[in-house]
């Protein structure tokens, strides 16, 4: 709706995961460098947790998108499947027709002896693993035995595990603790600082065409930042639905007064003590705005 009055090409913050968007703060900055060095290590099992909305999956994207081209990289962005469909998952993305399949000793079979002749040709095999805390513990155990795969000095698969804060919890059962034991190199997804934000925003901003200044004040970064905690998904529904308040508004920058309002209108959003309740019209606001299109409301 607000896109071309702020001069946009394209709405700066969806939570679709686009690799283009990507912003390295602190956090993904540490996450990506201990996968890259594991990576080129030749580590086994890796691992990645992150709250919700931390920019797990945009993480995986863009390390599938930055590995180079000695590696051969494969993904499942859902894993919730049972141990003869999470093989049959893997088949496929090597590129082994499953159509053929006899059984399951006959598929990883396959899958070894693809894996083979891929390191033959000088590949490192990378599996990425989206969403990770929702498989089953069949389904983890069956990744650890395909670790096993193997040469007689490296590895012929490698694994990197994304997932929420539950999938630590799934592993400290004694059931699993073959497959803790096998993760060489684990690394938390931590939130943006204040600081961050604002350069996060500017970042959004221009890679959606904005070329004019400063469109988040000052008193308005601290807010989101308070109410948001630094999660990229929260930031990224707040910005939205501020800049749409804004717009509404015919106003040209993003004030704090736009923010409560649509902190008010986020779920999982920090409202600050009983300040925030003075903005309880907002949310109603905002409801207004996007059921009326904004479009007859500027002044």
């Amino acid at each position: 709706m607000y896109a071309e009055y702020y001069g946009l090409h394209e709405t700066p913050f969806s939570l679709t995961p686009d690799t283009s968007y990507f912003f390295m703060h602190q956090g993904q900055r540490e996450a990506l460098n201990t996968l890259r060095v594991a990576l080129e290590q030749g580590e086994g099992l890796l691992k990645i947790v992150g709250e919700v909305g931390t920019g797990k999956t945009l993480l995986c994207r863009k390390l599938l998108a930055s590995l180079g081209s000695g590696f051969h990289t494969a993904y499942l962005p859902n894993p919730a499947l049972p141990p003869t469909v999470l093989r049959r998952a893997l088949a496929k993305e090597l590129g082994i027709d499953v159509s053929r399949v006899r059984d399951q000793h006959w598929l990883t079979q396959q899958i070894h002896e693809r894996l083979i002749e891929l390191a033959g040709s000088g590949l490192r095999v990378v599996l990425l693993v989206d969403e990770a805390q929702a498989m089953s513990e069949e389904s983890l155990e069956a990744l650890r035995l395909l670790t096993n795969l193997e040469t007689e000095k490296t590895k012929l698969l490698q694994i990197v595990l994304f997932g929420q804060p539950e999938l630590d919890h799934k592993l400290d059962n004694p059931a699993l603790r073959q497959v803790k034991q096998r993760i060489a190199f684990s690394c938390r997804l931590q939130p943006m600082a204040v600081d961050e934000i604002a350069g996060y925003i500017s970042h959004r901003l221009l890679v959606a065409g904005y070329q004019g200044g400063p469109l988040f004040i000052g008193p308005a970064i601290r807010a989101i930042h308070r109410s948001t905690r630094g999660v990229p998904r929260l930031i990224n529904l707040i910005c939205n639905k501020a800049l749409l308040l804004a717009y509404g508004k015919g106003d040209c920058v993003v004030r704090r007064k736009y923010v409560r309002e649509a902190v008010l209108d986020t779920e999982g959003a920090r409202r600050a003590g009983r300040a925030w309740l003075t903005w309880s019209a907002g949310a109603a606001a905002l409801c207004s705005l996007a059921g009326a299109g904004v479009w007859g409301l500027l002044p």
